[in-house]
C-alpha cells in the first residue's frame, strides 16, 4: 500500500523538508551545477532531483545525501542547513541588494551637521 507522505506529514515536518529542499537548490546554484549534472553524478533521475528540490517528503534520505554529495563532495547535512559554506556565502554576495527610496529634502537637511 503506497502512502502520500504529503498528507501523512504534519505542516510543521512538512516546512522543514522544503528548507531541505531550498538549501540543495541554494548550494546547487552557489557551485554552478546544472540540476541535470547533479542528478547525473548522484545516481537519480532529473524528475526525482527535482521533487528534491521542491521539498517533497517521500524522496528518501539516502537519495538526498547522494544527490549533496554529488553537489559538495564532503558536505554534511548539518554544514548544509547552517549556511556557512563559502559558496553559499559568496552566492548572497552575488544577490543584489534592495532598492532604497532616495531621502527627501527635509530629512537630508535634518542629517546635515
Amino acid at each position: 500500500m503506497k502512502v502520500n507522505q504529503t498528507a501523512a506529514l504534519p505542516p510543521a515536518l512538512l516546512q522543514q523538508t522544503a528548507l531541505l529542499g531550498e538549501a540543495l537548490t541554494r548550494l546547487r546554484h552557489a557551485r554552478r551545477m546544472k540540476q541535470s549534472e547533479a542528478a547525473l553524478r548522484s545516481g537519480i533521475s532529473r524528475a526525482t532531483a527535482q521533487r528534491l528540490e521542491k521539498g517533497d517528503p517521500g524522496v528518501s534520505l539516502g537519495v538526498a545525501i547522494r544527490y549533496l554529495d554529488a553537489i559538495a563532495p564532503g558536505m554534511t547535512l548539518l554544514k548544509l542547513l547552517s549556511g556557512d559554506d563559502p559558496s553559499l556565502i559568496a552566492l548572497n554576495a552575488r544577490l543584489p541588494g534592495k532598492r532604497v527610496r532616495g531621502l527627501t529634502p527635509t530629512e537630508l537637511k535634518e542629517l546635515d551637521f
